[in-house]
């Protein structure tokens, strides 16, 4: 007998055939939606979405709707519901329950239309506004940027020189990647480090509010590269990537008010990652958009 009162879709399950550990985690979710259920008293309200990483459950919680988010317990958004409590609902979706143990968390629902609704340049505007909200002092518990980005840049100089990346963008972030993190402006802004197009959704008491952080204690200039790379298929389809790349970068970094020297390294070293990431994994398509990218915002 089903624990749940709707069957999980079938591009969920899918995900199961990653690997074990993905196959482990999906078995788990139906005991985790269920007992978030049970114990928080949650009514379902309709059929489940997910992404790449979470199922997300519409539910209704005293009388109220809502939206049970499950998600994979890997890295990077493991510290989610200490971003979003610390937040409070300011430029970012309302945290109400956690269960961190789990990676179970209780939000507030919003609307099902993100920033693809709006042109490229707009989307970026939106973005750069709520950075002004989102980056406010960090706290204490969350993982510094600083760290993370020695040991990535400890791992591209490891990089054989045979990698078909040119070698002049490895070195450039290597130097550049080694200075942020002996650099004290690096750590104490929440970043929210993955905000894009889709990690915008619209909602009722606000007109977007930003969902899925990757929060850090980091430095605000690290985060207009995922504005860059989303979307990929309209820079392709512009037949001018250098102007479509830069127009985006400077909607953000004027509409943000960031220095743009500082902005532009980080998209430098944050490509330069993204490249070894998609050469370890075979991906040389991935690896043409990190050199695109970095060429576009520094010519």
């Amino acid at each position: 007998m089903s624990l749940l009162p709707f069957d999980l879709p079938a591009s969920f399950l899918a995900h199961a055939e990653r690997d074990e550990r993905w196959a482990a985690w999906v078995d788990s979710v139906p005991r985790r939606v269920a007992g978030a259920l049970e114990a928080w008293e949650l009514t379902v309200d309709g059929a489940p979405w997910h992404g790449h990483t979470a199922l997300v459950v519409p539910v209704v919680a005293d009388g109220v709707p809502a939206a049970l988010k499950v998600g994979w317990p890997y890295e990077e958004p493991r510290q989610e519901w200490l971003a979003l409590r610390h937040w409070d609902g300011h430029g970012a979706v309302r945290l109400l329950r956690a269960d961190p143990s789990s990676n179970v968390l209780l939000l507030e629902r919003l609307r099902p239309v993100d920033l693809l609704s709006l042109d490229d340049v707009a989307a970026c505007e939106v973005v750069a506004a709520l950075y002004g909200t989102l980056h406010v002092p960090a706290p204490p518990r969350l993982d510094r940027l600083s760290v993370a980005v020695a040991r990535r840049t400890d791992d591209l100089a490891a990089l054989p020189r045979s990698a078909p990346l040119p070698r002049r963008l490895v070195e450039q972030a290597v130097h550049l990647g080694r200075a942020f993190a002996s650099d004290p402006a690096t750590d104490g802004t929440l970043v929210h480090t993955d905000l894009h197009d889709e990690n915008v959704l619209g909602a009722e008491r606000e007109p977007w509010l930003a969902i899925d952080p990757q929060p850090l204690s980091g430095d605000p200039h690290y985060e207009p590269a995922p504005m860059l790379w989303n979307r990929w298929e309209e820079v392709v389809a512009s037949h001018d990537a250098r102007r479509t790349v830069r127009r985006r970068f400077h909607a953000l970094v004027d509409g943000a008010g960031l220095d743009e020297d500082r902005a532009r390294d980080w998209v430098l070293v944050r490509e330069a990652h993204n490249a070894m990431w998609a050469i370890e994994d075979g991906d040389p398509d991935r690896v043409t958009v990190a050199v695109t990218i970095t060429k576009a915002v520094q010519d």
